[in-house]
């Protein structure tokens, strides 16, 4: 009986493998996915500097540019999320790899026809949306109808679900299986009895299970809020249709350029000057080679979009340095991974950009007023690490006053970089979406002009496709959550939220500390950029009742997700750390352990003491 059944399943998978493209196809099509993602983040550099030429010299910008750059964030989203398909690295739960060899296979073939039918019903609503709106034929600028613009919807979401298909187990029946997802918009847009059923708890806890055997977290969150809406009585295309929010805020394109600019200086020698100058200055103080690689990973994070790649791409390059300079390994470890997400706080940190959207707050105010935390993390995990080196007989550098001039001097572009862009923004001369622009300008001037670190033509093409790649894995998060946040006020949970908290939590004190727990949770299970669009707007409307300063909360909010990289068992970092020197999860655990309790203590002194947050805010005169 089952040998006639995996006959069966062999016989339809044949059948199937005459409607998959063929491998030459696929290279065609990803060539034609790269074209079009490398063009699209060209413009939207373009488009931002010509405008702020045209208004220096000329006094006016060019018509309608910044909404045709605002619509092209809809599209390096959607763009990117295919190419994090087309290389399966959408941002998912590790513990699939904790499970027994023998069901990783099992965990990714429910998970992937889980997806698989979720990705197709966005796939019809957006086919749906965009029918809807080319018959209301509006214009975005320069005569380009809208429906265009959210032709990235189908296309974006229909190109993630096949490859979903293509990149099914390896396995007898693998692709059949997946392709059986499809049953999940079939039954659900045609089998009328399901709306009688109260199946809203158990399709949800499928969707938790599939979430924790690996379903990526956008698949997860769109899947929670079609079921949701689905008895709610209210069409699928709504989902879609607040993805295309995106195109209506003016400070989301940053988010792309700024990952672009930080992306163009990490692939460079960025990271090798500024570690010359670093070692340069403070390598003669005893651990100082410990307080150096704090420092460059500090300022990296922030440029790389706090994501944790800090410890892919450099972590290879300081560990070594560190072990061979007596550093004890295990520590050392610790502080690489603590450190890979230490700068978060700094400019132009991409969570501190998002997060200032979601709660409305002015985005200077936010950066200014993490500074002082920020320093202060650096501070106290540097320390820790020099201190621990030096009482192993870490061997510092001395000090050499010409090396010092010299590493000066060679690191003068990365050094200007900060001040030309936020010189930009604090007078006014330029917007936010401006400044990223210009730091992507500045960058590649500095990389393939000045440096001569990169080429223009055999470098920047994959610097552009791996930045879309990053940036289209969490924003196709944020796209999505944008539904599901429409349903929470639909709903009206916040307020609901809201008057619960109330009637049981008295005093900001207590609030407080019940927000840390339930943020170092979130931090641990969730991503940062997941994390802002579902729980800011549920924890803003709360602080805002207990009087507590919002650009305060916010710098609370982002130190906890920044403890969430470190925090058992799903934090990012101690995955990323234990895939890149390759050892075991406990081992990372305890390296990590004594950074966490650290950055534990000085979050606790940053929630309670807000002079940290608002003082330098209040003396530089932002209020």
């Amino acid at each position: 009986m089952l040998q006639k059944a995996d006959k069966s399943l062999s016989t339809i998978e044949r059948a199937i493998s005459f409607l998959v493209p063929r491998s030459a196809l696929q290279s065609r099509f990803a060539r034609a996915e790269n074209i079009l993602t490398i063009s699209i983040l060209s413009v939207m550099v373009l488009l931002p500097i010509i405008e702020v030429v045209g208004r220096g010299f000329f006094g006016r910008g060019i018509s309608g540019s910044i909404p045709l750059v605002q619509h092209l964030t809809l599209w390096v989203a959607l763009a990117g999320a295919a190419l994090s398909s087309r290389s399966n690295r959408h941002l998912a739960l590790s513990t699939q790899s904790l499970l027994p060899e023998r069901f990783e296979s099992a965990a990714r073939l429910i998970t992937s026809m889980l997806a698989f039918g979720i990705l197709s019903c966005l796939f019809s609503a957006s086919v749906d949306l965009v029918l809807i709106e080319r018959q209301a034929g509006d214009i975005v600028a320069w005569g380009i109808p809208r429906w265009l613009f959210l032709l990235a919807l189908p296309i974006g979401f229909g190109s993630i679900t096949v490859r979903i298909f293509l990149n099914a187990p390896d396995i007898p029946g693998g692709r059949v299986i997946v392709l059986s997802g499809l049953l999940i918009p079939i039954i659900f847009g045609y089998w009328e009895p399901l709306l009688d059923m109260n199946l809203v708890a158990p399709l949800g806890l499928i969707i938790l299970v599939a979430t924790l055997l690996g379903m990526p977290i956008f698949a997860a969150i769109a899947g929670t809020a079609l079921l949701l809406f689905f008895y709610d009585f209210t069409p699928a295309n709504v989902i879609p249709g607040e993805t295309y929010r995106l195109s209506s805020s003016a400070m989301l394109p940053s988010i792309p350029l700024f990952a672009l600019g930080g992306y163009i200086l990490a692939e460079g020698g960025s990271s090798r000057r500024l570690m010359r100058l670093f070692s340069a200055f403070v390598g003669w103080i005893p651990g100082g080679l410990a307080i150096v690689t704090t420092c460059v990973l500090a300022f990296f994070t922030p440029l790389t979009g706090a994501s944790g790649i800090t410890i892919l791409s450099m972590g290879g390059l300081l560990l070594p340095v560190l072990i061979g300079s007596r550093y004890p390994e295990k520590n050392s470890i610790g502080l690489v991974t603590a450190s890979g997400s230490i700068g978060l706080l700094f400019f132009p940190s991409l969570p501190v950009i998002l997060y200032g959207y979601y709660a409305n707050q002015p985005i200077d105010q936010l950066f200014v007023g993490g500074l002082v935390p920020g320093i202060l993390l650096v501070a106290v995990v540097s320390s820790w690490a020099a201190y621990r080196g030096w009482r192993q007989g870490a061997r510092p550098t001395p000090f050499n006053h010409r090396e010092a001039r010299l590493a000066l001097w060679e690191a003068k572009w990365e050094l200007m970089l900060p001040v030309v862009v936020l010189g930009g923004l604090l007078t006014g001369f330029v917007t936010l979406v401006e400044a990223s622009a210009l730091t992507v300008f500045y960058a590649l001037f500095a990389e393939c002009v000045v440096h001569q670190e990169l080429s223009i033509k055999k470098d920047l093409p994959d610097v552009f496709i791996e930045c879309a790649t990053l940036v289209g894995g969490f924003m196709i998060i944020l796209s999505v959550a944008l539904g599901l946040t429409q349903y929470f006020i639909l709903a009206e949970i916040p307020t609901r939220a809201l008057d619960w908290v109330n009637a049981h939590i008295e005093s900001p004190i207590i609030f407080l500390l019940a927000l840390n727990v339930l943020l170092i949770i979130v931090g641990a299970l969730m991503d940062i950029y997941s994390a802002i669009v579902v729980f800011v707007p549920l924890i803003y409307p709360m602080a805002a009742s207990y009087g507590i300063d919002p650009i305060h909360l916010g710098i609370i909010f982002l130190v906890n997700m920044e403890l969430g990289y470190l925090t058992p068992p799903m934090g990012v970092s101690l995955f990323l750390s234990s895939f890149r020197f390759n050892k075991p999860l406990g081992e990372i655990y305890r390296s990590t352990l004594p950074y966490t309790l650290i950055l534990f203590l000085v979050m606790l002194l940053i929630t309670y003491v807000p002079v940290l947050s608002l003082g330098l805010i209040e003396w530089v005169g932002l209020r």
